[in-house]
């Protein structure tokens, strides 16, 4: 099956392309949010954020960074909401990442899901616990 993302990075699809170098294009999403949502992609095939190899990582977001800029600015926004699913609801598996012209009072609150708080400190702690010993083994890893 071919990707669809990586079709629009060879021209073979069509895309309301905002900007491109050697390591990413930009291009209009088309099912936006509102008029203006951008997706970013790294220019070759990578399915999550994890797959991103490290050295790219930066030049890659460096590019978010400037879509975040334009999108601002081109749009008129108040703000931009910058979001990747990683897996889970990634409707592509081709890593992009959204931003979304924002303007207050735009309807959006906050993340699309409900959000909730931990039943107990003790509970936060555990969770804390278990992220920072994954964190550990992924820079002994990494």
């Amino acid at each position: 099956m071919t990707c669809v993302f990586c079709s629009i990075i060879s021209g073979a699809s069509d895309a309301h392309r905002v900007y491109e170098d050697g390591a990413v294009v930009a291009f209009l999403d088309s099912r936006p949010l509102f008029p203006g949502h951008v997706l970013v992609v790294p220019r070759h095939h990578v399915e999550t954020l994890t797959d991103l190899p490290e050295a790219e990582t930066g030049p890659f977001f460096r590019r978010v960074r400037a879509a975040a800029r334009a999108v601002e600015r081109g749009m008129g926004a108040d703000g931009t909401f910058v979001a990747a699913n990683n897996r889970v609801s990634q409707s592509v598996p081709h890593f992009h990442v959204h931003v979304v012209p924002r303007r207050r009072k735009d309807g959006l609150r906050g993340f699309f899901w409900p959000r909730t708080r931990y039943a107990s400190a003790a509970e936060a702690r555990e969770v804390a616990d278990r992220l920072r010993a994954a964190f550990s083994e992924s820079a002994d890893g990494a």
